[in-house]
């Protein structure tokens, strides 16, 4: 969903925590082999896979064969495994999210631009006519950065305007804090927060002298970017289902979710299964404990745990290994016992999304099961007779 947050029955829907390594292991092989033989791809070789591709994109896209290819590369740049369900995984946010297209226009987006500036200058306290004079500055191309405004129609435009505000205007600077308020972008609607600081961790296959901005809103950036941030981290999901929220609400969101769910029934406290575990830091001395935190603390001497190990605990809530740690083991241990059966390993987070660009209420879980449909719409399509 553009600008959605980037920040988290009987049967588990994941393995026990102690599984977890065999689990994702178990689950990449049976993916390799679950072709049936109808519709196998036993070389998969670059033009296999890019054919497959072709197949599964709808016939009504422009340019299949481009979006096939620049798909491939990607998950061989990031050696990520090209299955029948990860390649449908993969096309399914994209269409959600954009239809295929690498730099999409959004409705609207000259009010959304204006208003955005409007709001910020109010809250800085910025008279009105100092920024109409700000705006009515002549911008690169020869015209005022009013009449640039107008003129918006891709997420692209908005970016490279408010860079330029940000550059040459000296009110920008103030306005926007030296940061360019479009916050993703691309084909698959991806944070360029995470597409810049996964540049800084991995080689950027097609260029270190490219800006990762740029990049998200071209289709190769678009899709390896997108691609990276849906598969390239572990989990012991069962379903993709919990990878496209998690792609809504953040690494881990799904997971994170199903432990708050498992220490409301432990605690009796109600929380909101929102995947966020510890609040946003405002500072050393300004930390404040969340309600996920609370609920943990006031279980300490039952759980055997020190209120400093809990808080070291939870700061995993982003990273695979917080499944290994003591609070996560104890929680789930004495939940289980207390529920009588293995509580859900992940649940669909509950959160309402926000944007200048969202019109209507949505939630994380209605784009996941958005995507869901679409996803299993491309796996009919690969085993069809």
């Amino acid at each position: 969903m553009p600008g959605a947050s980037v920040s988290r029955a009987h049967r588990r829907e994941g393995p026990h925590p102690w599984r977890s390594l065999v689990a994702v292991v178990l689950m990449t092989l049976l993916s390799a082999c679950s072709t049936p033989p109808a519709k196998r791809w036993p070389q998969r070789s670059p033009e296999d896979i890019r054919t497959q591709l072709t197949m599964l994109i709808p016939a009504t896209v422009n340019d299949r064969e481009g979006w096939a290819h620049d798909i491939q590369q990607s998950f061989a740049q990031l050696d990520l495994l090209p299955s029948t369900d990860n390649l449908c995984a993969v096309l399914a946010v994209i269409e959600q999210e954009t239809g295929y297209v690498a730099n999409p226009s959004v409705p609207n987006l000259a009010a959304i631009a204006r208003k955005e500036i409007e709001r910020r200058a109010k809250r800085l306290k910025i008279p009105a006519f100092a920024l109409a004079a700000a705006l009515r500055l002549k911008s690169t191309d020869g015209r005022s950065f009013d009449q640039r405004i107008d003129a918006l129609r891709t997420e692209k435009d908005m970016s490279d305007l408010f860079d330029e505000l940000i550059d040459r205007v000296p009110l920008g600077q103030r306005l926007f804090a030296s940061i360019n308020p479009v916050n993703t972008g691309g084909s698959m609607q991806v944070s360029i927060d995470f597409a810049e600081q996964h540049a800084r961790q991995h080689r950027y296959p097609w260029g270190r002298e490219l800006r990762i901005r740029d990049e998200v809103f071209t289709r190769r950036g678009g899709v390896y970017f997108g691609i990276a941030h849906l598969l390239q981290y572990p989990a012991s999901y069962q379903r993709h289902i919990y990878r496209y929220a998690d792609f809504n609400a953040g690494w881990y969101a799904s997971r994170n979710a199903a432990f708050q769910q498992a220490l409301s029934l432990l605690s009796g406290i109600e929380l909101t299964p929102d995947g966020d575990l510890l609040p946003v830091k405002r500072g050393l001395l300004h930390r404040r404990q969340g309600e996920t935190e609370k609920a943990v603390v006031g279980l300490a001497a039952r759980l055997g745990l020190s209120e400093r190990r809990i808080e070291r605990d939870l700061a995993k809530q982003d990273e695979a290994s917080f499944e290994q740690t003591d609070t996560w083991r104890a929680v789930f241990a004495a939940a289980d016992a207390k529920a009588g059966k293995p509580l859900p390993y992940a649940l669909l987070p509950r959160i309402t999304l926000h944007s200048p660009k969202i019109t209507r209420h949505l939630t994380t879980a209605w784009f996941a099961n958005r995507v869901q449909g679409r996803y299993q719409q491309c796996i009919n399509r690969a085993y069809q007779p």
